[in-house]
């Protein structure tokens, strides 16, 4: 891996594996990395030797969310991070995919990188896993859907919890909430996840993306709206609110509380 190609892709026995590759910076989301992850997804979608798609962090991170480092560094403006034409859609990492998506979490899943995780189309956790949302501490908005997503995955009082505090879930309590499928050894994670896609794969291709397509439909109605108003809120908050070097401090005192909670 290196920065300029942070982002793995592997297909085998008709199933794309893609791995989010910055381990020495857990897997934040550099801009080169969200352009490429989206390319990486289109490309699962068009190749026609490929029937599902998994998305995996290298160890020890699934994804600790957007590079605050490199957007200070930059000097650019969140607004302009998140929602933009490279990440495929407003308010989500890529373009919907036809093909069913799993999320295979083998370690902390953080603020855009628990977006990145809800945007598949289900979980399945390493022991090893942990989700936060900690928009609300380092005092940006989300834009890829985390308020629609979360919400449909454990419930609206649940997600509140979980953002209004910034406290992490470990994977069993992810379980108990519904918000993961399973929870697996971390050496059996892509083993496993490899042999439901087996299961998947297994099916009539073309039912399948249609109950896919189903699925998103329905859970657009009347939800999808949610997804242009996070997506104006967050745009205002980060145009009016937004403080790079304060974001930068914030970020510290999080990475020194969470190795606390963890």
């Amino acid at each position: 891996m290196s920065d300029e190609h942070p982002v793995r892709f592997e297909v085998a026995d008709r199933v794309a594996t893609i791995t989010l590759d910055r381990p020495e910076a857990r897997n934040s989301l550099s801009s080169t990395m969200r352009r490429e992850l989206p390319a990486a997804m289109a490309r699962a979608d068009a190749d026609e030797a490929v029937d599902v798609i998994i998305l995996t962090g290298s160890d020890p991170a699934f994804c600790a969310g957007l590079d605050l480092k490199e957007l200070g560094a930059r000097g650019s403006k969140l607004a302009d991070s998140v929602g933009t034409p490279e990440a495929g859609r407003v308010g989500g990492p890529w373009t919907p995919t036809a093909k069913p998506v799993i999320g295979a979490v083998n370690g902390a899943a953080i603020t855009g990188g628990f977006e990145v995780a809800l945007n598949c189309d289900f979980l399945i956790a390493s022991e090893r896993a942990r989700f936060a949302d900690t928009h609300s501490r380092v005092g940006v908005m989300p834009g890829w859907g985390l308020t629609v997503l979360l919400a449909e995955a454990v419930g609206m009082r649940r997600a509140r919890q979980l953002s209004y505090s910034g406290n992490f879930l470990t994977a069993h309590d992810a379980l108990a909430w519904g918000l993961v499928n399973h929870v697996v050894d971390h050496d059996e994670l892509l083993p496993f996840c490899r042999r439901l896609a087996a299961d998947i794969v297994g099916n009539d291709q073309a039912g399948v993306r249609r109950m896919k397509a189903t699925y998103d439909a329905v859970t657009a109605v009347p939800l999808g709206e949610g997804w242009q108003v996070e997506h104006r809120m967050g745009q205002e908050w980060a145009a009016s609110r937004m403080d790079l070097g304060q974001v930068e401090q914030r970020r510290q005192a999080i990475m020194e509380r969470g190795r606390k909670q963890l």
